[in-house]
């Protein structure tokens, strides 16, 4: 003999109307008494609710993101045998005495349109769980740490708390997030397989644009199919931070102009890029954590200084790599940087003139923007993003005094460089730009 038993929300204290976060069984499912049935989520707390009764869930009454309170509906279960065993669970229920009498009559109609929910088993929470894995006993942890994990795409389940109880706390998945790009755990775009133990990427939308209108097809260029999947590779497996500074170089813009004026006749043109890197190796022989890359466990700082640039080309972006930059006078190194330039532009660069990288600038001043995140080069650990010089109204302690303020955007692999280093960083090269003369002492 078997009946058919609704089970409802029970009394969850001041709480009304939460989400519906997880749901954790399926249409079919045997269920035990006290086994958790759905995960609800307030702005303060989340918490499972369990099964009032054991049997087979014949129809779930909730969906994912559904609100639900105090006597809500949550499936029904047909209970066999052991119905009156598990009876006294449903009492502290108040709307329950007066199910049994619609029970009945919505019994054999109920699982068929419920029926397209019960394969949506997604765990916003367990963040792209696999199917196969047990929706139940969620991780000890806030619904702030839980959205946080969510954002990452971090499996909780994976997560070691270090709070009490075991709780999992937002540290603990920084932790988890560091000790998987460690490791190199990653996936294609496209791709479903679980990456560096507890991440995914979801597939690629397929989206048929025709339906919306005109379209154009082209392929991506030769350069730009290589950098991107660089690009990608780099910005998933490096975990980066960019630190935003502004260096006054009025008077090195004077210094500059005044140099291309005293060699016009030789056709010789300084840059702003030439100081740059003149002033970026002084940095990185005073902070050599920059001038390194890793090596599993290791660091590896390199005693030389070739250092690259961004070269923008119709086909894309190249970064051509001037060696030997600390050996190079400022004239030298701007007739270099316009020689590799314009071989770039032409696309006769080999590939020796784009390897050996310690450090790279990617400068985006003749063509605009305040700010900007520039992905680093691996195995580099640090590039530098340059954007376009403004004058401003500067405080000299009595008045403001226009000045000529260039944008220096770092960015630095938190792996290796925390964020104090890399400010002392930035300051000290916006220093030496201020004033060149420092580069000398």
């Amino acid at each position: 003999m078997s009946n058919i038993v609704e089970i409802k929300v029970p009394d969850i204290g001041d709480f009304d109307s939460v989400e519906v976060i997880e749901i954790l069984v399926a249409v079919g499912d045997k269920i035990e008494a006290e086994q958790s049935l759905i995960t609800v989520e307030s702005d303060k707390a989340s918490m499972e609710i369990p099964a009032s009764v054991g049997g087979v869930v014949k129809a779930l009454k909730v969906k994912l993101g559904d609100k639900v309170s105090q006597g809500s509906e949550i499936l029904e279960v047909e209970v066999t045998g052991g119905a009156p065993k598990a009876a006294p669970a449903p009492a502290p229920e108040p709307a329950e005495p007066a199910a049994p009498a619609p029970a009945p009559v919505s019994a054999p109609a109920a699982p068929a349109p419920m029926a397209s929910s019960a394969p949506d088993r997604t765990s916003p929470t367990a963040a792209f769980a696999e199917a196969d894995m047990p929706l139940r006993n969620l991780p000890h942890a806030s619904p702030s740490v839980r959205h946080f994990a969510r954002e990452l795409g971090v499996n909780l389940s994976q997560v070691t708390g270090s709070g009490p109880k075991n709780r999992i706390m937002a540290d603990d998945v920084r932790a988890y997030v560091k000790q998987a790009l460690s490791t190199g755990g990653t996936s294609p775009v496209g791709s479903t397989v679980p990456a560096g133990g507890g991440f995914s990427v979801l597939g690629w939308p397929k989206v048929d644009f025709t339906k919306f209108g005109e379209i154009e097809s082209k392929p991506l260029s030769r350069i730009k199919k290589i950098s991107g999947a660089n690009l990608h590779r780099n910005w998933v497996m490096i975990p980066h931070v960019t630190n935003n500074d502004v260096a006054d170089i009025t008077e090195l813009e004077a210094l500059r102009q005044q140099l291309n004026v005293e060699n016009k006749k030789s056709g010789a043109k300084v840059t702003m890029l030439a100081f740059l890197i003149k002033a970026v190796v002084a940095a990185l022989k005073k902070y050599p954590e920059f001038n390194a890359s890793l090596d599993g466990d290791n660091l590896v700082l390199k005693r030389y200084f070739h250092i690259g640039f961004a070269a923008d080309t119709p086909n894309g972006l190249v970064v051509p790599v001037i060696r030997d930059a600390d050996k190079k006078g400022v004239m030298e190194l701007a007739a270099e940087t316009s020689e590799l330039a314009g071989l770039a532009r032409e696309g006769k660069l080999s590939p020796s003139q784009m390897q050996g990288g310690c450090f790279s600038i990617s400068s985006l001043g003749g063509i605009g923007g305040t700010d900007f995140t520039p992905i680093i080069n691996a195995p580099e650990v640090a590039i530098l993003g340059v954007s376009r010089s403004a004058m401003q109204p500067v405080w000299d302690g009595k008045g403001f005094q226009p000045r000529l303020m260039l944008p220096l955007s770092l960015s630095y692999d938190h792996r290796v460089i925390d964020g104090a280093a890399a400010a002392r960083f930035n300051a000290y090269l916006a220093g030496l730009l201020a004033d060149f003369r420092r580069i000398i002492l």
